[in-house]
């Protein structure tokens, strides 16, 4: 098996740690740097720092209306994870997109990565940016946070949406969980996600310690069940049919979430479920027009049902 191979195969795996653009950043870096070029004509409004729980977060606010926060998965920064949605959701939201610890322009500090802890990130975010509520998009390890931040700031989250994430760490199949000792700091050499960690980060030096700290928080067992179940905040779920989650625990997550009832007669539920058919952990946010056609009406849509 090529290095190649072997590289995207751990980086996909990584249960809700993944990188996902790193395989799309070698199949199409025309497209890569197209969505980044679109987020520097005049879309981006405002930049900054934010002083929160001893980092320095980076965040970018495009557009205007009701605020949508969006979290990315690991390794990834805001243009590689959202490039090719942020102009669209930004001509009707008030986008706010965050780089959480030790990702991107926001340096890491002496602390281990935990969901929890880069939820109350957010939170403070949030709170800085005089934000009283909004919409949240995570995913993947930003799926983990958007699910934290809803159960430990839950007046700050309108409605949720998770890609690619669970509420339990079994909800990843075994090959997925397995697949992530295979990681090591070594294999991201020559890659989009190393060049782009090295050409943004205050301190690359540190790519050692962020790769061990993902790995320490995905061999940290954790369910959130009791707490998924009473989330106020209606979610629509979205996953790959390949994804590495297993199906039956996003159909739990669902039913969780007052979904799998006869819509016709109980009436139909404020959560949804989106199974992307022919789709990989690493090709959800690929799905740009599925994504764009789902999220904005989900969020929109008035609560009218049950």
């Amino acid at each position: 098996m090529s290095r190649r191979i072997v590289v995207t195969f751990a980086v996909s795996v990584l249960a809700c740690l993944a990188a996902p653009i790193f395989s799309f950043a070698q199949a199409n870096p025309a497209e890569v740097r197209k969505s980044k070029g679109a987020l520097t004509k005049g879309v981006v409004s405002k930049t900054g720092y934010a002083p929160v729980n001893g980092l320095k977060m980076y965040y970018e606010i495009h557009g205007e209306g009701k605020p949508l926060v969006l979290l990315h998965g690991s390794f990834m920064t805001i243009d590689l994870a959202f490039g090719q949605l942020i102009p669209e959701f930004s001509k009707t939201r008030k986008v706010i997109a965050v780089e959480l610890q030790g990702h991107g322009r926001t340096a890491d500090i002496d602390r281990p990565l935990s969901f929890e802890s880069l939820a109350d990130d957010v939170a403070e975010l949030l709170k800085y940016l005089k934000s009283d509520s909004a919409d949240v998009l995570g995913y993947s390890l930003g799926g983990g946070v958007a699910l934290q931040l809803a159960i430990r700031h839950p007046q700050l989250v309108r409605k949720l949406v998770i890609a690619s994430a669970v509420f339990k760490s079994d909800g990843w199949s075994a090959e997925t969980r397995a697949a992530l000792h295979n990681i090591t700091p070594e294999l991201f050499e020559g890659t989009p996600i190393k060049k782009e960690y090295d050409r943004l980060a205050p301190n690359p030096e540190q790519w050692p310690q962020l790769v061990n700290k993902i790995k320490q928080l995905g061999t940290v067992a954790y369910d959130f069940t009791a707490q998924a179940k009473s989330l106020q905040s209606p979610t629509l779920i979205i996953l790959g049919d390949s994804d590495g989650i297993r199906l039956e625990h996003a159909a739990e997550m669902f039913r969780l979430r007052g979904g799998g009832v006869m819509g016709d007669l109980s009436g139909m539920p404020d959560s949804q479920l989106a199974v992307f058919p022919g789709t990989s952990h690493v090709g959800v946010m690929m799905r740009r027009d599925w994504l764009l056609s789902m999220v904005p009406a989900f969020l929109d849509a008035q609560k009218t049902h049950r």
